[in-house]
């Protein structure tokens, strides 16, 4: 098992097969999204006090959920990066960076939208809201840390040092509600209950899942991007570029 993941870090060999696990990843995506978004637009009713304005849950919550699973996977790429000196490990958590901050932003923007009509303000300091902010500042500043070195390797230890470090505002992101006095709603949904009509949850899950598929087929394009900018002086990336030159 350990000799097939190390043979599949292999930048060459992930290259070759990241190119064929694309579509597989990209088709799902758009399948969930069209189905998902029928479910959340045609087939699940309007809240009975929020009426339609809780559609906006329909991408609110599964964008905050990608900032939280995003991070984790940023922050345990680079641990693996650091510990056992994958190259591979290194470029996921360095293109899932900014894939997870363009999803902390979009739940942040769609939380204010939420929070307008159901508040009757766009922001205030909420325990969920500020952790979450907290969230996207710790995943710009993992960009900057990023591209404060020439070297990629200084910059890939100590970027993975603040994500591991940054770790420990996930479990406060999502117990805030429940360790704090919040405006924000409970969860509706966890592992033991689902309290909410079920079209809801079907069109939340969908959506969810398509979220899941775009930010793999995000990661495997973009890594394959980066792979032949860091191996660039590599025989096989010499001859891909020949070749894609004839």
């Amino acid at each position: 098992m350990w000799k097939w993941i190390q043979a599949f870090a292999s930048p060459q060999n992930f290259y070759r097969i990241s190119k064929k696990l694309i579509p597989w990843f990209l088709y799902p995506f758009i399948a969930l999204t069209l189905v998902g978004l029928y479910w959340a637009l045609i087939k699940s009713p309007p809240d009975y006090q929020q009426g339609e304005s809780v559609r906006i849950m329909y991408v609110h919550v599964p964008a905050a959920w990608m900032s939280l699973f995003i991070y984790v996977v940023m922050a345990v790429a680079g641990a693996i990066g650091l510990i056992w000196q994958i190259k591979l490990a290194n470029v996921v958590a360095s293109v899932s960076a900014p894939i997870g901050a363009a999803f902390t932003f979009l739940a942040l923007v769609t939380g204010a939208v939420w929070g307008k009509p159901m508040w009757g303000t766009w922001w205030v300091w909420d325990a969920r809201l500020t952790s979450e902010l907290i969230l996207l500042f710790l995943y710009l500043a993992y960009m900057s840390l990023n591209n404060a070195f020439d070297n990629p390797k200084t910059a890939a230890k100590a970027s993975s040092v603040l994500a591991i470090v940054g770790l420990v505002n996930i479990p406060i992101i999502y117990y805030s509600v429940e360790w704090w006095n919040s405006l924000h709603q409970g969860s509706s949904v966890s592992v033991t209950k689902v309290s909410m009509q079920i079209d809801m949850f079907y069109a939340l899950l969908l959506i969810s899942f398509a979220f899941k598929f775009l930010y793999g087929t995000l990661v495997l394009m973009r890594s394959r991007d980066e792979i032949l900018v860091r191996e660039q002086n590599s025989r096989w990336v010499k001859a891909i570029i020949i070749g894609d030159n004839k």
